[in-house]
């Protein structure tokens, strides 16, 4: 991957001129590059990464494995294009192993996320099989620690 993509995956929010000092670069060209990587399709967007435990948000991340027939002349495409359409979806991929497509799936409650499976995702005509299993709390996320670690990290002794 080229350096500039490194530094932009790291802090989206560098600006070009610092971008360019650490590349030997010009600010314009910086610039030049970043907006053509954007029109290419390279950089599909920018993103903050939350710590939503902190937050306390209402909700519930669902990461949900899928089991499905490929399409004759469309193999997984169609039917992962049509699963991506859903709200609830928040990333689809297409997996190896026992199951075909893996989602992570968002909301409000359990409740929600098992209507999701139930009542629209199950009743997709090539969708076989559901294995759901909800996120729990997140120590890692993108390659950002969600916790805070002590200041003092040497491991507490007592007696």
């Amino acid at each position: 991957m080229d350096e500039l993509l490194k530094i932009l995956k790291g802090n989206a929010l560098e600006s070009a001129e610092n971008i360019g000092k650490m590349l030997g670069l010009s600010t314009d060209e910086v610039r030049t590059r970043i907006a053509e990587y954007e029109k290419n399709g390279v950089i599909r967007g920018y993103q903050a990464i939350v710590n939503e435990d902190v937050l306390k948000m209402d909700r519930v991340t669902a990461v949900i494995e899928v089991r499905v027939s490929p399409e004759r002349e469309g193999g997984f495409n169609r039917i992962a294009d049509r699963i991506s359409k859903f709200d609830e979806v928040q990333s689809v991929y297409l997996m190896s192993g026992d199951f075909d497509l893996l989602l992570f799936v968002v909301g409000r409650d359990l409740k929600e996320v098992a209507f999701f499976v139930s009542e629209k995702l199950a009743t997709i005509e090539g969708v076989h099989g559901t294995a759901t299993h909800f996120m729990l709390k997140t120590y890692k996320h993108h390659g950002v620690f969600m916790e805070t670690p002590d200041a003092y990290e040497r491991l507490k002794v007592t007696p």
